[in-house]
């Protein structure tokens, strides 16, 4: 039988601390209300990550923070694998140069993370993986998202 009192003793997990850049966020919620029918999961999710976010004015964000055109370095912690995307919008998403959207599970969970944040997230098929953000590379400057 389980008391609240064992319920208690599990350790509690918080998401990771995450930054959004002000220039981004009005597309982001709109982007999340146009998905709202289609992927309602996926833009709750990423409501709920503007949500929780510090947002932060374009100047004042980190270049070791993932926004929108950052290329991520991430490790999956179960199988060691490493890999490289860059974050986009949904109409420059091309996963042959590793374009990952903002519109997809993995896109929505790196979004303001900063190096060095492990995090969880469930893919697809509903496997519960761990990543960490090895490293963050900002967009270049010309570059406007």
């Amino acid at each position: 039988m389980s008391t609240s009192t064992e319920a208690t003793q599990k350790p509690f997990k918080r998401n990771p601390k995450i930054a959004i850049s002000a220039d981004d966020l009005a597309r982001l919620q709109g982007l999340a209300d146009s998905m709202a029918l289609r992927q309602p999961a996926l833009a709750d999710r990423l409501l709920e990550e503007i949500g929780r976010a510090r947002i932060v004015a374009p100047a004042k964000i980190r270049d070791t923070v993932v926004t929108m055109g950052s290329k991520v370095t991430y490790r999956d912690e179960i199988s060691g694998q490493e890999k490289e995307v860059t974050l986009v919008y949904p109409e420059e998403a091309d996963i042959t140069n590793l374009c990952v959207s903002v519109m997809t599970p993995i896109g929505v969970a790196l979004l303001g993370l900063s190096e060095g944040a492990s995090f969880h997230w469930e893919t697809r098929d509903d496997q519960r993986r761990t990543l960490t953000v090895l490293s963050v590379t900002p967009p270049p400057e010309n570059t406007k998202y």
